[in-house]
């Protein structure tokens, strides 16, 4: 009978922890924000000294690939003062603190909300609070894009397109917005758009060789683009087509799509014979379960909006890429 007993009120401190850590979640409110927002909170003084200029220059560095420069996040700053309430429901807050008791950075998931990234950096003074910034800032960036690419996924889900080309082409699923549709679909070559105020967003895919050679990146990638183009994506006047524009020199990165090796390149691309640009990403991704490369690109032209959205919309989609089953 003893045992029984203990068993139960073991079994009642389960049930009892297991509701208050729903009821806790429950209460926890939605973050809020436009993808690639980003709160700051401190002190006037701080914002305006050496700190605060810090921060903007990292974190206001151009988005990489754009013809023109748009800086990767747009900055929120809050005083401490009113930082309270919906303001708390922010997706990404760095909040910096005086503090000589508790020095140090830390990043805390969904502290106010959910999801959200939250980095607390403190310090006795500004210029410490400036070193542990600087130590840190290439994992907060990392944790941030991450948040944010995981709840730009999270919004695109709410209305997927089913369309089957991508899977029946090449075996491949992307998760895109029911927005975009097919408007080419042959052998070895998918094209599909979505429209956009004054433009159009767009993503091909098509395999290249595995064998191919791309020693030579820098020559090679622009040339394989050249020639996809002359074939396969024409512009609005007879004998034009999409090149790659040499007038500004690409983005080249070693990184990882669904666990595959790639190739990422981020540039411009232009209209040989037209009046045509805008950026572009291009991932290539090596599959050798399947002995080939598949190729994977976005690009927007929309000359008269801004750019950075839309091309982390279409990087997003990107990276979504799976087999499919």
């Amino acid at each position: 009978m003893k045992i029984k007993k203990n068993f139960l009120i073991i079994l009642s401190w389960m049930l009892l922890i297991s509701c208050q850590s729903d009821s806790s979640k429950a209460y926890v409110p939605e973050s809020n924000g436009n993808i690639n927002d980003l709160t700051v909170v401190m002190n006037n003084s701080l914002w305006e000294g050496s700190l605060g200029s810090n921060i903007k220059k990292y974190l206001m560095e151009p988005y990489e690939g754009l013809p023109f420069d748009e800086p990767k996040y747009d900055l929120y700053y809050i005083q401490p003062s009113i930082f309270k309430g919906f303001a708390r429901s922010s997706r990404n807050i760095i909040v910096f603190r005086k503090d000589t008791s508790d020095q140090g950075f830390k990043l805390i998931k969904n502290l106010w909300a959910r999801p959200q990234i939250t980095a607390l950096i403190t310090g006795e003074d500004e210029e410490v609070m400036n070193f542990y910034f600087d130590e840190n800032k290439d994992l907060l960036l990392r944790s941030i894009s991450e948040n944010e690419r995981i709840e730009k996924i999270r919004r695109m889900r709410k209305s997927l397109n089913d369309d089957p080309q991508l899977k029946d082409r090449f075996g491949i699923n992307l998760s895109f917005p029911d927005a975009y549709s097919t408007v080419k679909d042959t052998t070895n070559f998918v094209w599909i758009e979505k429209q956009v105020v004054k433009g159009h967003l767009n993503i091909i895919a098509y395999t290249l060789p595995l064998n191919i050679d791309l020693k030579k990146i820098e020559e090679r990638i622009p040339a394989i683009r050249d020639s996809i183009g002359k074939i396969y994506v024409p512009g609005r006047v007879p004998g034009s087509y999409m090149i790659t524009e040499r007038a500004y020199l690409p983005y080249y990165y070693k990184t990882k799509v669904n666990n595959l090796e790639a190739i990422l390149t981020k540039g411009t691309w232009e209209v040989q014979n037209d009046f045509m640009a805008g950026p572009y990403i291009n991932y290539i991704i090596k599959d050798t379960i399947n002995k080939r490369n598949i190729v994977i690109e976005g690009f927007s032209f929309a000359p008269t909006e801004s750019k950075r959205d839309y091309m982390f919309e279409l990087n997003t989609i990107i990276t979504t890429m799976k087999f499919a089953k």
